[in-house]
């Protein structure tokens, strides 16, 4: 699907750039400062002991705000003016971190474990702006690739942070603690002085009286996330992701020494390769949703990550024959390149898992609700990340099973979670299904659908229509969910009726035929519209029979005069041709494809007002399609 934009266009605006900047420094300091502390313990000398439990209590220090506080967090990303906000959340870095100097400089580990918990708290308080302010600086069409990016970003901050921060004591020697306080302080002075460079952005909920209770909110805000279906099992979905992840990486430095034979600088090669495989799903993920929310990318992401997980059991399924392997030593032993593989692709399908449940989440979640539903969202992931560690400990110790295994059972609780929350919401499976059938027969080009299909309202679309493939085209072609009207008899089609009926289309008789499923139709369409949402209706009434368009009937109108809403012109270009129009029928041939992923295109006007009638919109249409049928 070509588009005139793409999401590194972002990276230019400033709209975007200085929050993408400020988010990527500050993962990237989180990761510089919780690696130095393990520099310094090696540094110092300390006894393997001594060390292990440190690397049980700092994650649990950092986590630990999460749980107590994004109900507080939540509240003020909602109340106060989002650059401001982060501009407070970036001063508040400088203060701690200027405390984790004085912990490197005095070398006292309760200084700086006291630093790591407040640096969770300050992760805590950006955690709901970071995500919540994208829809409010976004249009619809960019949330994917916008998310996308800040994952990319993230992904690699992280990596970046943890490789930088591993080294400071090794490169700076006996003046590795004065080089770990200068590198945590200029970063997070970095990211305050490009925090102010954020344009204003609106407070989502600004008169929102704060409820200090942490209790009762953090209750309250989990209610708030769970009210609709498909959010709701959306950030469930988030969750199981950073469980995956928590568990995967988790397992990384022992996998690497013990199965891959390597050294531990393999296991940074390992971590790499999971993290650019999951800023490259990210990244993928607008190109091959068309810059749609498409959760269709969901089911593929959940299942590729099962199928590579499977892999990367049966490729090393036991110890390494070998030990102390760099990692080019590593790339050259047998089997390597396949293991290598696995990981990329696990962190691959990822990045096509994850970053469309967000863009779900922030599309269908009333702006003066969003950052509280993020905030809940962080109180589940942190929870599943405890017991994802507390699980992974468990598997190991208490019933000996070696890590292959663990990446075994993943793949296979993977694969039944997916399932589950799929048969929940079958609109997760339906959109998959529309994508790969939508992808796999057209090539789609888009013509003023971002700039012309409203953002946020109710509209109505009016299309011509050429063949039964048209609404699930039009989906994948506009950024929003829309309730199509159908023939009754096309609706009902086997196999195609599941995916209408979940895609929430609207079935439709005429008057002659089923007076009462006219009535409803007309009530589904009213309702729809007074929800904001978007209602795609076919006015000819029938496919054509003869690649022309037909006279547009009056029903379009009887919507209007009870529900007054922009009506926005679109058109199939192409479509004729396809073997699921009637032009096959017509010249009686067998409905057999002529060109593989043949090219269409779909264009749409600038909206037009409530009171045009039926020959008007007819107009339009036809103007718009022009001599392409």
């Amino acid at each position: 699907m070509s588009s005139g934009h793409n999401q590194f266009q972002l990276l230019r605006q400033r709209r975007f750039l200085p929050f993408f900047a400020v988010q990527c420094f500050g993962a990237l300091n989180d990761n510089v400062y919780r690696q130095a502390i393990i520099g310094l313990l090696f540094w110092l000398g300390i006894d393997p002991a001594q060390r292990t439990l440190y690397t049980n209590l700092a994650p649990a220090l950092f986590i630990l705000p999460y749980f107590l506080f994004s109900s507080i967090a939540g509240q003020f990303a909602e109340k106060l003016e989002k650059q401001r906000l982060i501009v407070i959340t970036t001063t508040m870095e400088i203060a701690i971190m200027s405390l984790a100097a004085v912990g490197f400089l005095t070398q006292n580990m309760v200084v700086l474990l006291i630093a790591l918990f407040c640096t969770g708290l300050q992760s805590t308080l950006f955690g709901p702006v970071k995500y919540s302010i994208l829809p409010s600086v976004l249009k619809p069409e960019e949330l994917t690739g916008g998310n996308g990016l800040v994952e990319m970003g993230t992904s690699i901050s992280i990596l970046v942070g943890m490789i930088f921060g591993g080294l400071i004591f090794q490169l700076a020697g006996t003046h590795g603690p004065i080089a770990a306080a200068t590198a945590v302080i200029a970063l997070a002075v970095t990211g305050n002085l490009v925090a102010r460079q954020i344009p204003h952005v609106d407070a989502g909920a600004p008169g929102l009286k704060p409820n200090w209770n942490l209790l009762s909110e953090s209750l309250a805000i989990m209610r708030l996330a769970r009210k609709q279906l498909a959010v709701r099992n959306a950030i469930l979905g988030v969750s199981w992701f950073w469980f995956i992840g928590t568990v995967l990486t988790a397992q990384l430095p022992t996998y690497a020494e013990v199965n891959l034979g390597g050294q531990p600088s393999l296991y940074i090669f390992a971590l790499a390769l999971f993290s650019i495989g999951t800023g490259t799903g990210s990244l993928l993920c607008e190109k091959l949703s068309g810059r749609t929310v498409e959760i269709g990318l969901v089911p593929l992401g959940a299942f590729g990550i099962s199928a590579f997980l499977l892999d990367l059991y049966f490729a090393r399924p036991g110890a390494a024959t070998q030990s102390g392997l760099t990692v080019m030593h590593f790339l050259q032993a047998p089997g390597s390149w396949r293991i290598c593989i696995d990981l990329v692709g696990i962190g691959l399908f990822t990045g096509f898992f994850v970053v469309p449940l967000f863009a779900l989440i922030q599309s269908r979640t009333p702006r003066e609700e969003l950052s509280r539903v993020i905030a809940g969202v962080n109180i589940q992931n942190s929870l599943f990340i405890v017991i994802a560690a507390g699980l992974g400990i468990a598997l190991q110790r208490f019933l000996g099973w070696s890590i292959p295994q663990v990446f075994l059972a993943l793949a296979i609780a993977n694969a039944v979670v997916a399932v589950w929350i799929f048969s929940i919401v079958p609109e997760f499976l339906m959109r998959f299904l529309s994508w790969v059938m939508v992808r796999a027969l057209y090539r789609l080009e888009l013509h003023g659908i971002e700039d012309q299909v409203p953002d946020e309202g109710p509209a109505v679309i009016v299309c011509n229509h050429v063949s039964y493939m048209d609404a699930l085209i039009l989906s994948a072609a506009i950024p929003r969910p829309v309730h199509f009207v159908m023939y009754y008899k096309i609706f009902n089609i086997p196999g195609m009726h599941w995916i209408f009926r979940h895609a929430k289309a609207i079935p439709i008789a005429g008057a002659h035929e089923d007076p009462e499923l006219m009535r409803a139709a007309f009530e589904k369409i009213d309702a729809a519209l007074a929800e904001g949402e978007l209602v795609g209706i076919f006015p000819e009434g029938a496919l054509t029979r003869d690649g022309d368009i037909a006279a547009f009937k009056s029903g379009v109108e009887k919507i209007l005069q009870r529900r007054p809403v922009p009506v926005v012109p679109m058109a199939l270009r192409g479509m004729w041709a396809s073997m699921w129009s009637r032009r096959d029928s017509r010249l009686r041939r067998m409905r057999v494809p002529r060109r593989f992923r043949a090219h269409i295109e779909v264009a749409a006007a600038p909206p037009m007002p409530a009171q045009s009638d039926a020959a008007s919109l007819e107009a339009a249409v036809r103007d718009l399609r022009g001599d392409r049928a």
